[in-house]
């Protein structure tokens, strides 16, 4: 055990501590608590939670269920934030705790790591790069562990008592912004634009909780940073660590990853997975063979030379942009859900000569209608099979039919993979 991970014990053994969410980052982290000696209560939202959800750890916690107030927390001396939470959501019921008591998952479990790490984030295409660059690292003959915001938490990583040669991590703002000592050894931001809205304050506050990914890296460390935001960037003192900067390139062809943004993931995931060792030649077999993940840009059929993408994974403008420019072929779009904020009209330039027809469902109508309805054929209709059905009667032979919402999903679904699967469903049974 390090000295930092020998002190957090100490300082956490017969303590109360709350770890707030009881998904599974949250009952990974309140478990190694447990393990550490601490006393630990579980906060959840949910006033009607089932402790069997707590498998294993069912009558070890104590349960503070509902509406999060000062009461849960007063007797905390470290709160344990799981991935989707966010700290200012909550910050009133938080009063009660110093702010350096309060931290993300990662970072608790980050007190703990021994192997290195190498973390991605941005606003789109965390899951595709972190999952490549995983595929890069294992390829070659490296042992990964892949996790984080995505797949297995952490803190279950390190329960379970394994070590790898790298530990790759998707890591979100919320977790982001919650970190005091976090600093892997390669860090990767893949692009910046408006998301999560709803919960960060404004542009500026987003931005720099992505940016605390590298603010504790040393001139040891290597930052991975996109090429169209150096002018920005470069004006800002966010870390000590290499600067190296990438672009969509050709390099390392990825015949299964269509469009512009897929090219410049590829090329951020090759100059990660080369600081670990691994050579150009293994990481273009890999990027040559590799998959698109479900819901992601993933082509889903083809009927009457009419081809279906499901990219229910877009959940921002900028996503739905990057998924338009990527064809070549006439576009019918899917667009509707809960909107997480940005400029409209800032999508058009991207959809001009490529968009034929655009179908709203569900929600968001109010704000895409009046300003895409002056450019595009457009309807909407109350639900996605819906707006489907309405597409593929107008569809011509050469054209795509793209589900790409630039939205949030849970105006009707649990989430987007849902929603992919749904619309997975209406293209099967289309005549």
């Amino acid at each position: 055990m390090t000295a930092l991970a020998q002190h957090v014990a100490e300082r956490v053994r017969n303590q109360q501590t709350v770890v707030v969410g009881a998904g599974k980052s949250g009952l990974a982290a309140a478990e190694l608590l447990l393990r550490l000696g601490a006393r630990v209560a579980l906060a959840d939202a949910k006033p009607d939670l089932d402790p069997a959800a707590l498998g294993p750890l069912a009558g070890r916690v104590e349960l503070r269920l509902g509406a999060h107030t000062p009461a849960q927390f007063a007797d905390a001396s470290l709160v344990v934030l799981s991935p989707g939470v966010a700290a200012k959501k909550i910050a009133a019921a938080l009063a009660p705790v110093a702010s350096e008591n309060v931290v993300a998952e990662l970072e608790f479990a980050s007190w703990f790591l021994q192997d290195p790490v190498l973390a991605i984030t941005g606003t789109n295409g965390k899951t595709t790069t972190t999952t490549l660059v995983s595929q890069m690292l294992t390829d070659a003959g490296k042992t990964v562990f892949t996790g984080g915001n995505i797949g297995t938490p952490l803190c279950r990583f390190l329960l379970d008592g394994s070590r790898a040669d790298v530990v790759v991590l998707e890591v979100s703002s919320f977790q982001l912004q919650n970190c005091q000592s976090f600093a892997p050894k390669v860090g990767v931001l893949l692009n910046f634009a408006a998301n999560h809205l709803d919960y960060h304050a404004d542009m500026e506050e987003y931005l720099s909780a992505k940016l605390n990914l590298f603010a504790r890296m040393d001139a040891s460390g290597l930052a991975i940073l996109p090429r169209e935001m150096r002018a920005e960037l470069e004006k800002r003192d966010f870390t000590r660590a290499k600067k190296i900067w990438f672009g969509p390139t050709d390099r390392l062809p990825a015949p299964h990853l269509p469009g512009a943004h897929n090219r410049a993931n590829v090329e951020a995931a090759w100059q990660a997975a080369s600081a670990f060792g691994v050579s150009e030649a293994s990481a273009r077999a890999t990027a040559a063979a590799f998959q698109p993940l479900a819901h992601r840009l993933q082509a889903v059929g083809e009927k009457n030379g009419v081809l279906f993408v499901d990219d229910s994974k877009s959940t921002t403008l900028d996503s739905t942009a990057a998924a338009v420019q990527s064809f070549e072929r006439p576009v019918r779009l899917l667009l509707g859900g809960v909107f997480k904020g940005g400029d409209v009209a800032g999508l058009i330039p991207a959809l001009d000569g490529r968009v034929v027809e655009i179908a709203l469902f569900g929600a968001a109508r109010e704000v895409f209608e009046p300003v895409l309805g002056k450019r595009f054929k457009l309807s909407w209709e109350p639900d996605l099979e819906r707006a489907v059905r309405r597409l593929w009667t107008s569809a011509r032979p050469g054209d795509v039919l793209l589900l790409s919402p630039a939205t949030a999903s849970f105006d009707a679904y649990r989430g987007y993979a849902a929603r992919g699967d749904h619309f997975q469903r209406i293209v099967k049974e289309l005549a």
